[in-house]
């Protein structure tokens, strides 16, 4: 039997192989910068395993782009020779958009290179079909980058809860929204002629932990995002699962012992039914804390004083702490970061939800890593991921 010809050099398998290397190898020499710069080329090679050469010719192309510069003062090196001159981010030039849809309202913003918010404004949803509100949006954000001249766009990122595929940039489904296969990155793209990234605001919040946050090096990470959607995200080795369609994470329906709250599936004591914004702020009411349905005035209330409003509060995040308990047993993370309303603002809700992880739990449980800027940093963070993990490719 003839032997097989092996690959030639235009066969696209290699090509691939060889676009994959690329780009991992972009990647890590782009997140040492940002994790340790101003930072010699020598250290990013010892960093990233790469060969001194290839270090330089990505930063070369870095600099090229205008992703990082040379630090003003360079540093002696140990020997005889001329000093090095590190290399640091280049946070001018660039921002991101981000759009993050909540049920009330969306949030636009714009943010630089290294995650921070650089503009940001929230639009109610006077409205709540999608054209209308995905539009308002994309006019927002035009706003905002037309305030913001000094900043070249890279692109959109868009975070929203419920079901959202991001291979596809749909909203799938969003239950308390109302919303079903909505073509989110066909009509932010139209409206801002901008490249769109769309992904579930959990999955989304997980990236700029890594990228940005306390949860950078930690080798698997659990997100619990619990607001008026209740949702989950994991990611391990820098990979975040999403599963088929992206339905991963989609923890609103799991059972809660002793719920008492009806949910729209029918059933009662679903976890996003007992843990909702909404739930909270209704409870709240009936107890005279407040009278209205921004759980922030709840915070505020227990801030105040108000031992009623405090004990609101602890309860949902104990409830949160069990929630975040069950998915230990699965998924085993290293760091477990919560974004509750309570948790973000409070010792003791974060007390509360620690204790019911359990001391036994080797995981590190923390608050979010935004506590200011929550919904821009999700969004932000879609299209952030993007230009870190192929930076060669997210900024020609």
């Amino acid at each position: 039997m003839p032997r097989a010809a092996a690959p030639t050099p235009t066969s696209p398998v290699p090509r691939a192989a060889d676009r994959d290397r690329r780009r991992t190898s972009a990647s890590a020499v782009l997140r040492s910068v940002l994790e340790h710069g101003p930072v010699a080329r020598s250290t990013i090679a010892r960093l990233t395993g790469l060969s001194p050469a290839s270090v330089t010719d990505y930063c070369a192309r870095f600099a090229e782009l205008g992703l990082i510069h040379e630090a003003l003062t360079p540093r002696q090196s140990n020997g005889v020779g001329r000093p090095h001159v590190p290399v640091d981010l280049d946070d001018s030039r660039f921002v991101v958009g981000g759009v993050h849809v909540a049920v009330p309202y969306s949030t636009v913003a714009l943010l630089d290179l290294r995650g921070r918010v650089v503009a940001e404004r929230r639009l109610k949803h006077e409205r709540t079909d999608p054209g209308w509100v995905l539009a308002r949006a994309a006019d927002g954000l035009r706003e905002l980058l037309a305030g913001t001249p000094a900043g070249r766009p890279l692109g959109v990122g868009v975070a929203a809860g419920g079901w959202v595929d991001r291979d596809c940039g749909t909203i799938v489904e969003h239950p308390l929204l109302g919303w079903r296969d909505v073509p989110v990155r066909e009509v932010i793209g139209a409206r801002t002629g901008l490249p769109v990234h769309v992904d579930g605001h959990a999955r989304a919040l997980v990236n700029g932990e890594r990228l940005f946050g306390r949860a950078r090096g930690s080798r698997s990470v659990l997100h619990l995002f619990v607001g008026n959607v209740v949702d989950a995200a994991f990611a391990t080795n820098d990979e975040v699962h999403h599963g088929p369609r992206s339905q991963a994470g989609a923890i609103a329906h799991l059972p809660v012992p002793g719920g008492t709250e009806p949910c729209g599936c029918g059933r009662t004591g679903c976890l996003q039914a007992e843990l909702s914004e909404r739930t909270l702020c209704r409870r709240a009411r009936e107890a005279g804390v407040i009278d209205g349905v921004n759980p922030m005035h709840v915070v505020a209330a227990a801030a105040a004083g108000d031992a009623m409003a405090a004990g609101l509060l602890v309860d949902r995040a104990r409830m949160t702490g069990r929630a975040a308990g069950l998915l230990l047993d699965v998924l085993n993370p290293e760091t477990v970061v919560v974004t509750e309303v309570g948790v973000t603002h409070r010792e003791d809700c974060l007390a509360a939800v620690r204790e019911a992880v359990g001391p036994e739990r080797p995981a590190a449980v923390l608050p979010t890593s935004f506590p200011d800027s929550v919904p821009a940093t999700a969004g932000g963070s879609v299209a952030l991921d993007v230009l870190y993990r192929d930076p060669l490719s997210a900024a020609t």
